[in-house]
């Protein structure tokens, strides 16, 4: 059974970044009202949704009061503390679901449910103490990253391993948190794919787009991505692979290595993704109306590419070129309308259009 949102209806967003900023955009446009449960004041969706519920997650009756205010839950980012969670998912349906979450939001149990699927990834071990981790180095080998299970991104909660005279201070950087060693992967690029799942099963995924980072950050997604066509065959299935075997309501970033053996999983995120910006210019339904169009119980939109496209965020010091970039023909820009600059800092992105020689 669907259950379809008539416009006008309100949705309701945990997490008032960028990303909830620009979800509550495409929400405006399909007639939807927004609401944001943010802790921090002025945060970028605040800007231009109808209503910040400005509270902590440990408040039960700002919960309340913002799931009364809502027809529906979702999220712009992974790590919401459980009991907001239980609490909510009471009251209002919450797209996509608690399954989702509680595998991403554990980098053990997201490596277990994609090898489970039969999907390669990196070899993995659980580490708890120096004794796990010895016993890792000696199964997996070197070099390594060493990660925090829960709680990290953007190269945060992260320590690499390229000898065991490394190991000590991995595992002090690791404060005594669960984690998860990770042996490297021999891979010639990360390519990502941004897919949705809407309540009656339809899946649609966006072309591969190639990314590079710098410093842990992603710096750049270029689209088309450097795939053969069975490559991107592959990459679009196992993406759907993952969101039918979660019955999963909304759009998910899939990370993949790609190897002379195949595609390995990286990771995946439950819910919109920053390699997936570039939708914003190269498709009809960019990937934020899509996750609006799910988790309304609408139907999926058109994803099809017609423009080659380069997303690159814009991060810190990059604000100083603003100015220029607003004069580059074939460039959108996108600002957060973040207050304060700061080194490895999203302060926004844009599109640039490749036009063909």
């Amino acid at each position: 059974m669907t259950d379809t949102l008539p416009t006008g209806a309100t949705i309701g967003i945990l997490g008032g970044g960028q990303l909830g900023r620009m979800l509550s955009v495409a929400a405006a446009r399909l007639g939807f009202k927004t609401v944001i449960f943010e802790p921090a004041s002025d945060c970028p969706a605040s800007h231009v949704a109808q209503r910040h519920i400005q509270a902590d997650y440990t408040d039960e009756d700002a919960l309340r009061r913002f799931a009364e205010a809502v027809d529906v839950i979702t999220y712009e980012f992974e790590n919401i503390p459980t009991a907001a969670l239980d609490l909510l998912e009471k009251l209002r349906p919450v797209r996509p679901d608690r399954r989702a979450l509680r595998v991403s939001q554990d980098r053990l149990l997201e490596k277990a449910f994609l090898s489970d699927l039969g999907l390669m990834t990196a070899p993995f071990a659980a580490v708890d103490d120096a004794v796990d981790l010895a016993e890792a180095m000696d199964e997996i080998g070197t070099p390594a990253i060493l990660k925090t299970r829960r709680f990290g991104y953007d190269d945060k909660g992260q320590a690499r391993i390229m000898s065991p005279a490394d190991a000590e201070q991995a595992l002090a950087d690791m404060a005594g948190q669960p984690a998860i060693y990770e042996g490297f992967v021999e891979f010639s690029h990360e390519v990502s794919v941004i897919a949705a799942r809407n309540q009656t099963g339809d899946v649609a995924c966006y072309d591969p787009g190639e990314n590079v980072h710098e410093g842990g950050i992603l710096r750049t997604t270029t689209v088309p991505a450097r795939l053969t066509s069975a490559q991107r065959t592959d990459a679009v299935l196992l993406a759907a692979k993952i969101l039918n075997s979660l019955k999963y309501i909304g759009v998910m970033g899939v990370e993949l290595f790609v190897t002379p053996k195949g595609l390995i999983v990286n990771e995946f995120a439950p819910r919109v993704h920053n390699s997936g910006h570039w939708t914003q210019a190269g498709c009809a339904i960019d990937q934020f109306e899509q996750h609006i169009r799910a988790v309304a119980g609408w139907p999926l939109g058109d994803g099809t590419r017609y423009a080659d496209v380069v997303m690159e965020n814009l991060i810190g010091a990059d604000m100083d070129r603003v100015a220029d970039l607003a004069r580059a023909p074939g460039v959108s820009l996108h600002l957060y309308g973040k207050a304060e600059v700061k080194p490895g800092r999203k302060m926004g992105h844009i599109n640039r259009i490749v036009t063909k020689s």
